[in-house]
């Protein structure tokens, strides 16, 4: 039986990720820096930038594979982050002793940052790679590393390129939903323009492609996306007609970044290679991710009640 490693597994995606393999029916080991307690999990309390208590916690473990998660990631900062160089050494190390301990296949999250965004569409295969920041950098630096690595031992390896993903349990800061809490709280929801494009992918399919990825014999990288570019305004325009609030929406009030008009992925290797497909469109993971803050927020009003 697979005895599957997910690092970051209490984060975003690692969280959505530890709940498809248990629904699947893995044994799930996990790593947190905290310590945590599960019927159905092996949670193990591990700093995987200490590599004296990485290699001890492999060691007790012996995964078979692994669904390797953890990177620093605080909103706001990660971008240019001197952490970043750390979680490259700590990946190393990471996967030094996997190998070492005979483990089979490792499946790494990548970023759509490892791209050159000049092209607007990104292809796993033919796209350049020219990340214009830190994070993109490091995350791009281990990727060439596994798969050398990979070329030279037993294991095979795959590398999930996520692009833009959104669902309960996000940033606050975040895009959709930074909209969907103004809303609620009756205040403009101050947006640039809009005219942006982006592929947008709700959380809980991100975590069934890695899982996919991960159970599939493919190797190399793979663009973890919809495949179906939409505008930034659209998603916006949408949030608001759902919470029948749409004249609280500011477009244009405030300045667009200076990020790339166009980054979309094509998604063939996962659809054709791997034989995914989402389970939810943009309408439904929306609708779902608006429930979910109702929610939260109705809980809080009731215990301060």
């Amino acid at each position: 039986m697979k005895k599957i490693l997910v690092t970051g597994a209490s984060g975003f995606i690692g969280k959505y990720c530890v709940a498809e393999l248990l629904k699947r029916g893995y044994e799930v080991h996990a790593l947190s820096t905290q310590k945590k307690e599960s019927s159905q999990i092996h949670w193990y309390q591990c700093n995987l930038l200490d590599s004296v208590q990485l290699k001890e916690t492999l060691y007790q473990i012996k995964p078979t594979h692994i669904l390797h998660l953890a990177w620093y990631a605080e909103h706001g900062k990660f971008w240019n982050s001197t952490e970043n160089l750390k979680w490259v050494q700590a990946s190393i190390h990471l996967l030094q002793t996997f190998v070492k301990l005979g483990g089979k296949r490792f499946v790494g999250a990548g970023t759509c940052a490892e791209y050159d965004d000049s092209f607007g569409l990104c292809i796993e295969e033919s796209t350049s790679l020219a990340p214009k920041t830190l994070y993109g950098t490091c995350k791009n630096a281990f990727a060439q590393i596994l798969k050398a690595y990979a070329a030279q031992s037993s294991i095979k390896y795959a590398w999930g390129r996520v692009f833009h993903l959104y669902g309960p349990g996000e940033h606050p800061n975040r895009l959709v939903p930074s909209v969907i809490n103004a809303l609620l709280k009756d205040e403009p929801a101050n947006c640039s323009h809009g005219e942006q494009i982006r592929d947008f992918l709700y959380v809980e399919d991100v975590a069934s492609a890695f899982v996919s990825i991960l159970e599939s014999s493919i190797e190399g990288p793979i663009n973890i996306a919809s495949g179906e570019p939409t505008s930034l305004k659209n998603i916006i325009l949408q949030i608001g007609k759902k919470l029948k609030k749409p004249s609280l929406i500011r477009l244009g009030a405030l300045t667009a970044s200076t990020d790339a008009p166009i980054l979309t992925a094509a998604n063939a290797r996962l659809t054709n290679e791997v034989g995914w497909n989402p389970s939810y469109n943009l309408d439904a993971g929306l609708l779902k991710t608006i429930g979910s803050i109702v929610v939260k927020k109705s809980n809080i009003v009731g215990t301060d009640g």
